[in-house]
Protein backbone atom coordinates (compact mmCIF):
# COMPACT_ATOMS: atom_id res chain seq x y z
CA UNK A 1 0.00 0.00 0.00
CA UNK A 2 0.89 3.39 -0.73
CA UNK A 3 0.35 6.16 1.86
CA UNK A 4 0.25 9.72 1.59
CA UNK A 5 0.51 12.20 4.63
CA UNK A 6 -0.32 16.09 4.52
CA UNK A 7 2.03 17.06 7.09
CA UNK A 8 1.85 20.68 6.89
CA UNK A 9 0.97 20.91 10.37
CA UNK A 10 4.68 19.52 11.24
CA UNK A 11 6.38 22.27 9.02
CA UNK A 12 5.16 24.89 11.95
CA UNK A 13 7.82 26.70 13.76
CA UNK A 14 5.22 26.18 17.06
CA UNK A 15 3.52 22.85 16.59
CA UNK A 16 -0.32 22.76 18.10
CA UNK A 17 -2.06 19.98 18.88
CA UNK A 18 -2.97 19.06 15.10
CA UNK A 19 0.50 18.71 14.52
CA UNK A 20 1.32 16.44 17.96
CA UNK A 21 -2.04 14.19 16.72
CA UNK A 22 -0.31 13.83 13.47
CA UNK A 23 3.34 13.15 14.46
CA UNK A 24 1.90 10.78 16.43
CA UNK A 25 0.28 8.36 13.93
CA UNK A 26 2.50 9.01 11.43
CA UNK A 27 5.92 7.62 13.46
CA UNK A 28 4.46 4.82 14.50
CA UNK A 29 2.97 3.83 11.54
CA UNK A 30 5.97 4.34 9.59
CA UNK A 31 7.99 2.38 12.18
CA UNK A 32 5.39 -1.11 11.82
CA UNK A 33 4.83 -1.40 8.35
CA UNK A 34 8.31 -1.06 6.46
CA UNK A 35 6.22 -3.36 3.49
CA UNK A 36 4.47 0.04 2.43
CA UNK A 37 5.46 3.02 1.12
CA UNK A 38 5.14 6.86 2.63
CA UNK A 39 5.13 9.63 1.10
CA UNK A 40 5.08 13.16 3.01
CA UNK A 41 3.90 16.20 1.03
CA UNK A 42 3.87 19.70 2.07
CA UNK A 43 4.08 23.03 0.66
CA UNK A 44 7.14 25.36 1.91
CA UNK A 45 6.89 28.50 -0.60
CA UNK A 46 11.19 29.87 -0.29
CA UNK A 47 11.59 27.88 2.44
CA UNK A 48 11.87 24.27 0.93
CA UNK A 49 15.12 23.40 2.40
CA UNK A 50 13.99 24.19 6.09
CA UNK A 51 10.83 22.03 5.55
CA UNK A 52 13.07 19.28 4.20
CA UNK A 53 15.61 19.51 7.13
CA UNK A 54 12.32 19.18 9.14
CA UNK A 55 11.11 16.45 7.31
CA UNK A 56 14.31 14.26 7.85
CA UNK A 57 13.22 13.26 11.10
CA UNK A 58 10.79 10.75 9.94
CA UNK A 59 13.05 9.71 6.91
CA UNK A 60 13.19 5.89 6.41
CA UNK A 61 13.97 3.70 3.55
CA UNK A 62 10.32 3.27 2.82
CA UNK A 63 9.58 7.13 2.91
CA UNK A 64 9.96 9.85 0.35
CA UNK A 65 9.79 13.37 1.08
CA UNK A 66 7.34 15.83 -1.54
CA UNK A 67 8.02 19.49 -0.57
CA UNK A 68 6.59 22.04 -3.20
CA UNK A 69 7.77 25.32 -4.09
CA UNK A 70 4.02 27.03 -3.47
CA UNK A 71 2.30 29.51 -0.99
CA UNK A 72 0.00 26.92 1.28
CA UNK A 73 -2.22 29.44 2.43
CA UNK A 74 -2.65 30.69 -1.52
CA UNK A 75 -3.68 27.43 -2.11
CA UNK A 76 -6.06 26.64 0.57
CA UNK A 77 -7.77 30.11 -0.52
CA UNK A 78 -7.84 29.10 -4.00
CA UNK A 79 -8.82 25.88 -3.84
CA UNK A 80 -11.86 26.92 -1.89
CA UNK A 81 -13.19 28.40 -5.01
CA UNK A 82 -11.50 27.30 -7.54
CA UNK A 83 -11.18 23.07 -8.48
CA UNK A 84 -7.14 23.23 -8.41
CA UNK A 85 -6.15 19.91 -8.57
CA UNK A 86 -4.04 18.66 -5.46
CA UNK A 87 -2.17 16.04 -7.84
CA UNK A 88 -0.91 18.88 -10.06
CA UNK A 89 1.70 19.59 -7.26
CA UNK A 90 1.74 15.87 -6.00
CA UNK A 91 2.08 13.80 -8.43
CA UNK A 92 3.33 10.88 -6.67
CA UNK A 93 0.17 8.02 -7.68
CA UNK A 94 -0.52 6.73 -4.08
CA UNK A 95 -3.98 4.51 -2.59
CA UNK A 96 -4.42 6.83 0.49
CA UNK A 97 -3.72 10.55 1.07
CA UNK A 98 -4.83 11.35 4.70
CA UNK A 99 -5.21 15.14 5.45
CA UNK A 100 -4.68 15.67 9.47
CA UNK A 101 -6.06 19.02 9.63
CA UNK A 102 -9.96 19.28 8.67
CA UNK A 103 -9.67 19.78 4.54
CA UNK A 104 -9.65 17.57 2.04
CA UNK A 105 -8.57 19.89 -1.21
CA UNK A 106 -10.28 19.23 -4.83
CA UNK A 107 -8.16 16.39 -7.19
CA UNK A 108 -6.69 13.94 -4.88
CA UNK A 109 -5.68 11.09 -6.62
CA UNK A 110 -6.91 7.47 -4.87
CA UNK A 111 -8.91 7.25 -1.00
CA UNK A 112 -9.36 10.49 0.94
CA UNK A 113 -8.83 10.64 4.01
CA UNK A 114 -9.54 13.72 6.53
CA UNK A 115 -9.36 14.08 10.62
CA UNK A 116 -11.73 16.55 11.44
CA UNK A 117 -11.01 17.67 15.06
CA UNK A 118 -14.04 19.16 16.55
CA UNK A 119 -17.15 21.49 15.88
CA UNK A 120 -15.94 24.68 17.75
CA UNK A 121 -16.44 27.01 14.75
CA UNK A 122 -20.58 26.15 15.03
CA UNK A 123 -20.17 25.94 18.72
CA UNK A 124 -18.77 28.60 20.12
CA UNK A 125 -18.23 30.98 16.83
CA UNK A 126 -17.19 33.32 19.30
CA UNK A 127 -14.11 31.78 20.32
CA UNK A 128 -12.68 31.17 17.14
CA UNK A 129 -11.30 33.88 14.39
CA UNK A 130 -12.87 35.27 11.80
CA UNK A 131 -10.49 33.32 8.74
CA UNK A 132 -10.91 29.68 10.53
CA UNK A 133 -14.80 30.30 10.74
CA UNK A 134 -15.41 31.20 7.08
CA UNK A 135 -12.70 29.04 5.80
CA UNK A 136 -14.54 26.24 7.51
CA UNK A 137 -17.76 27.05 6.65
CA UNK A 138 -17.07 26.77 3.22
CA UNK A 139 -14.86 23.62 3.26
CA UNK A 140 -16.22 21.23 5.73
CA UNK A 141 -19.10 20.81 3.60
CA UNK A 142 -17.10 20.18 0.39
CA UNK A 143 -14.93 18.41 2.12
CA UNK A 144 -16.86 15.80 4.11
CA UNK A 145 -18.60 15.13 0.51
CA UNK A 146 -14.74 14.19 -0.94
CA UNK A 147 -13.91 12.40 1.83
CA UNK A 148 -14.06 8.52 1.73
CA UNK A 149 -13.44 8.11 5.35
CA UNK A 150 -13.54 10.77 8.64
CA UNK A 151 -11.67 10.55 11.47
CA UNK A 152 -12.21 11.81 15.01
CA UNK A 153 -10.81 11.94 18.16
CA UNK A 154 -13.34 11.09 20.16
CA UNK A 155 -17.20 9.78 20.86
CA UNK A 156 -17.88 13.27 21.60
CA UNK A 157 -16.27 14.27 18.06
CA UNK A 158 -18.06 12.07 15.80
CA UNK A 159 -21.78 12.99 17.44
CA UNK A 160 -20.97 16.69 16.90
CA UNK A 161 -20.04 16.06 13.36
CA UNK A 162 -22.56 13.95 12.64
CA UNK A 163 -25.10 16.30 14.17
CA UNK A 164 -24.20 18.89 11.85
CA UNK A 165 -23.39 16.64 8.99
CA UNK A 166 -25.41 13.97 9.26
CA UNK A 167 -22.78 10.99 7.51
CA UNK A 168 -21.74 7.08 7.53
CA UNK A 169 -18.15 7.87 7.19
CA UNK A 170 -16.92 8.75 10.42
CA UNK A 171 -14.19 6.18 11.88
CA UNK A 172 -13.24 7.08 15.20
CA UNK A 173 -9.66 6.74 16.73
CA UNK A 174 -7.78 8.26 19.58
CA UNK A 175 -4.75 10.33 19.83
CA UNK A 176 -2.04 8.83 22.24
CA UNK A 177 0.96 10.15 24.17
CA UNK A 178 4.27 9.27 23.95
CA UNK A 179 5.20 7.42 26.38
CA UNK A 180 9.39 7.79 26.10
CA UNK A 181 9.09 11.26 26.74
CA UNK A 182 5.77 11.50 29.66
CA UNK A 183 6.44 9.21 32.19
CA UNK A 184 7.31 9.72 36.02
CA UNK A 185 10.97 8.77 35.29
CA UNK A 186 11.97 12.16 34.42
CA UNK A 187 15.06 13.35 36.64
CA UNK A 188 14.41 15.64 38.83
CA UNK A 189 17.42 17.44 37.97
CA UNK A 190 15.61 17.98 34.45
CA UNK A 191 12.61 19.91 36.55
CA UNK A 192 15.19 21.75 38.57
CA UNK A 193 16.86 22.88 35.61
CA UNK A 194 13.05 24.05 33.93
CA UNK A 195 12.51 26.28 36.86
CA UNK A 196 15.61 27.80 36.33
CA UNK A 197 15.30 28.18 32.64
CA UNK A 198 11.55 30.32 33.61
CA UNK A 199 12.46 31.67 36.82
CA UNK A 200 10.07 29.39 38.39
CA UNK A 201 9.39 28.92 42.26
CA UNK A 202 9.46 25.27 43.61
CA UNK A 203 5.81 24.93 43.64
CA UNK A 204 3.58 26.30 40.94
CA UNK A 205 0.05 25.14 39.49
CA UNK A 206 0.00 25.09 35.39
CA UNK A 207 -1.69 25.56 32.70
CA UNK A 208 -0.65 24.59 29.16
CA UNK A 209 -1.96 25.24 25.89
CA UNK A 210 -2.36 28.14 23.45
CA UNK A 211 -4.01 31.38 24.42
CA UNK A 212 -7.20 31.80 22.87
CA UNK A 213 -10.56 32.77 24.14
CA UNK A 214 -11.78 28.79 23.72
CA UNK A 215 -9.38 27.45 26.68
CA UNK A 216 -10.77 29.64 29.01
CA UNK A 217 -7.87 31.21 30.25
CA UNK A 218 -9.78 34.29 31.50
CA UNK A 219 -11.72 32.77 34.23
CA UNK A 220 -9.06 30.42 35.38
CA UNK A 221 -7.25 33.37 36.08
CA UNK A 222 -10.42 34.89 37.93
CA UNK A 223 -10.43 32.07 40.08
CA UNK A 224 -6.81 32.19 40.94
CA UNK A 225 -6.65 35.58 42.16
CA UNK A 226 -9.46 34.38 44.90
CA UNK A 227 -7.27 31.96 46.54
CA UNK A 228 -5.06 32.98 49.35
CA UNK A 229 -1.62 31.64 49.70
CA UNK A 230 -1.61 29.87 46.50
CA UNK A 231 1.32 28.66 44.57
CA UNK A 232 2.75 30.60 41.37
CA UNK A 233 0.51 30.42 38.37
CA UNK A 234 2.33 29.41 35.08
CA UNK A 235 0.78 29.87 31.73
CA UNK A 236 2.65 28.48 29.19
CA UNK A 237 1.77 27.78 25.35
CA UNK A 238 2.15 30.05 22.30
CA UNK A 239 -0.07 33.15 21.92
CA UNK A 240 -3.71 32.66 19.69
CA UNK A 241 -6.10 34.72 18.54
CA UNK A 242 -7.49 37.52 20.87
CA UNK A 243 -4.44 36.11 23.40
CA UNK A 244 -3.86 40.01 24.46
CA UNK A 245 -7.04 39.89 27.00
CA UNK A 246 -5.61 37.63 29.12
CA UNK A 247 -2.38 39.61 29.71
CA UNK A 248 -5.08 42.52 30.59
CA UNK A 249 -6.92 40.50 33.11
CA UNK A 250 -3.90 39.88 34.93
CA UNK A 251 -3.22 43.18 35.32
CA UNK A 252 -6.97 44.07 35.93
CA UNK A 253 -7.11 41.28 39.01
CA UNK A 254 -3.60 42.74 40.08
CA UNK A 255 -2.19 39.41 40.00
CA UNK A 256 1.11 40.22 37.93
CA UNK A 257 3.52 39.12 40.37
CA UNK A 258 2.55 35.63 41.04
CA UNK A 259 1.73 34.60 36.85
CA UNK A 260 4.15 34.00 35.04
CA UNK A 261 3.78 33.50 31.05
CA UNK A 262 6.40 31.35 29.45
CA UNK A 263 5.71 31.75 26.12
CA UNK A 264 5.78 28.46 23.31
CA UNK A 265 7.50 25.79 25.35
CA UNK A 266 9.56 23.33 23.04
CA UNK A 267 8.94 19.84 23.15
CA UNK A 268 12.38 18.99 25.03
CA UNK A 269 10.84 21.34 27.98
CA UNK A 270 7.30 20.46 28.82
CA UNK A 271 7.83 17.01 30.16
CA UNK A 272 10.11 18.57 33.09
CA UNK A 273 7.17 21.37 33.61
CA UNK A 274 4.61 19.19 33.94
CA UNK A 275 6.25 16.70 36.10
CA UNK A 276 7.07 19.93 37.93
CA UNK A 277 3.42 21.03 38.58
CA UNK A 278 1.25 20.22 41.72
CA UNK A 279 -1.40 20.14 39.48
CA UNK A 280 -2.25 20.77 35.66
CA UNK A 281 -5.03 23.14 35.34
CA UNK A 282 -7.29 22.90 31.87
CA UNK A 283 -10.72 24.54 32.57
CA UNK A 284 -11.21 24.94 28.24
CA UNK A 285 -14.82 25.66 26.91
CA UNK A 286 -14.13 23.01 24.41
CA UNK A 287 -12.08 20.45 23.24
CA UNK A 288 -12.33 18.12 20.33
CA UNK A 289 -9.72 15.48 22.66
CA UNK A 290 -7.56 17.29 24.65
CA UNK A 291 -4.21 16.00 24.59
CA UNK A 292 -2.26 18.10 27.54
CA UNK A 293 -4.23 16.50 30.62
CA UNK A 294 -3.00 13.20 29.51
CA UNK A 295 0.55 13.95 29.00
CA UNK A 296 0.05 15.67 32.56
CA UNK A 297 -1.45 12.53 34.48
CA UNK A 298 1.60 10.34 32.27
CA UNK A 299 3.92 12.89 34.31
CA UNK A 300 2.26 12.34 37.54
CA UNK A 301 0.66 15.36 37.75
CA UNK A 302 -3.10 15.64 39.15
CA UNK A 303 -5.22 17.34 36.64
CA UNK A 304 -8.45 19.45 37.16
CA UNK A 305 -10.29 19.64 34.16
CA UNK A 306 -13.29 21.18 32.81
CA UNK A 307 -16.52 19.03 32.64
CA UNK A 308 -17.12 20.10 29.27
CA UNK A 309 -16.77 18.32 25.45
CA UNK A 310 -14.40 15.49 25.09
CA UNK A 311 -12.81 16.24 28.33
CA UNK A 312 -14.53 13.79 30.44
CA UNK A 313 -14.68 11.15 28.21
CA UNK A 314 -10.47 11.22 27.73
CA UNK A 315 -9.51 11.94 31.27
CA UNK A 316 -11.71 9.26 32.60
CA UNK A 317 -12.52 9.09 36.83
CA UNK A 318 -8.73 10.36 36.63
CA UNK A 319 -9.27 14.07 36.81
CA UNK A 320 -11.39 16.53 39.00
CA UNK A 321 -13.63 18.00 36.98
CA UNK A 322 -15.51 21.64 37.43
CA UNK A 323 -18.07 23.67 35.52
CA UNK A 324 -15.87 25.91 33.13
CA UNK A 325 -18.22 28.71 33.66
CA UNK A 326 -18.29 28.20 37.58
CA UNK A 327 -15.41 30.71 39.05
CA UNK A 328 -16.10 30.14 42.64
CA UNK A 329 -15.80 26.05 41.62
CA UNK A 330 -13.06 26.27 39.96
CA UNK A 331 -11.18 28.16 42.70
CA UNK A 332 -12.49 26.13 45.23
CA UNK A 333 -11.54 22.83 43.61
CA UNK A 334 -8.23 24.61 43.22
CA UNK A 335 -7.62 25.35 46.41
CA UNK A 336 -8.48 21.91 47.61
CA UNK A 337 -6.33 19.78 44.97
CA UNK A 338 -3.12 22.36 46.04
CA UNK A 339 -3.21 21.95 49.76
CA UNK A 340 -4.52 17.89 49.63
CA UNK A 341 -1.61 16.12 49.59
CA UNK A 342 -3.35 12.57 49.85
CA UNK A 343 -6.18 13.67 47.27
CA UNK A 344 -3.03 14.71 44.73
CA UNK A 345 -1.33 11.21 45.46
CA UNK A 346 -4.34 9.38 44.72
CA UNK A 347 -5.10 11.77 41.46
CA UNK A 348 -1.76 11.00 40.46
CA UNK A 349 -1.45 7.12 40.60
CA UNK A 350 -5.35 7.05 38.69
CA UNK A 351 -4.04 9.61 36.04
CA UNK A 352 -1.29 7.35 35.34
CA UNK A 353 -3.18 3.98 34.88
CA UNK A 354 -5.43 6.49 32.90
CA UNK A 355 -2.55 7.79 30.58
CA UNK A 356 -1.37 3.76 29.85
CA UNK A 357 -4.43 3.48 27.73
CA UNK A 358 -3.60 6.11 25.03
CA UNK A 359 -0.89 4.24 23.43
CA UNK A 360 0.22 5.15 19.66
CA UNK A 361 1.27 1.57 18.67
CA UNK A 362 -2.04 0.69 19.43
CA UNK A 363 -3.81 3.61 18.01
CA UNK A 364 -1.64 3.77 14.64
CA UNK A 365 -2.65 0.25 14.30
CA UNK A 366 -6.22 0.92 14.33
CA UNK A 367 -6.05 3.94 11.86
CA UNK A 368 -4.44 1.51 9.53
CA UNK A 369 -7.14 -0.94 9.66
CA UNK A 370 -9.34 2.04 8.76
CA UNK A 371 -7.11 2.25 5.79
CA UNK A 372 -7.45 -1.30 4.76
CA UNK A 373 -10.68 -1.29 4.77
CA UNK A 374 -11.53 1.31 2.21
CA UNK A 375 -8.63 0.12 -0.44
Amino acid sequence: MRIAFDVQSLLDDEKTGVGYCAEGFITQMITAHPECEFVLNGFAFRKVKNAVQKLQAYQKPNVTLNVVSFPKELYRLLSMFLPIPYHWFYKTTVDITHFFNFIVPPGVIGKRIVTIHDMSYRRYPETVREKTKWMLKIGLKKTINRADRIITDSLFSREEINCFFPNSKTYMVCCGIDKKRFNTRIPQTNVDNIKRKYSLSDEYVLYLGTLEPRKNIGRLLEAYSKIQNAPLLVIAGRNGWMYESVFEEVKALGIAGRVIFTGYIPEVDKPPLLAGAKCFLFPSLYEGFGLPPLEAMACGTPVIASNAASLPEVCGDAAVYVDPYDVAAIAQTIEIVVFDDSLRQEMSKRGMARAQKFDWEDLAEKLFEGYEEIV
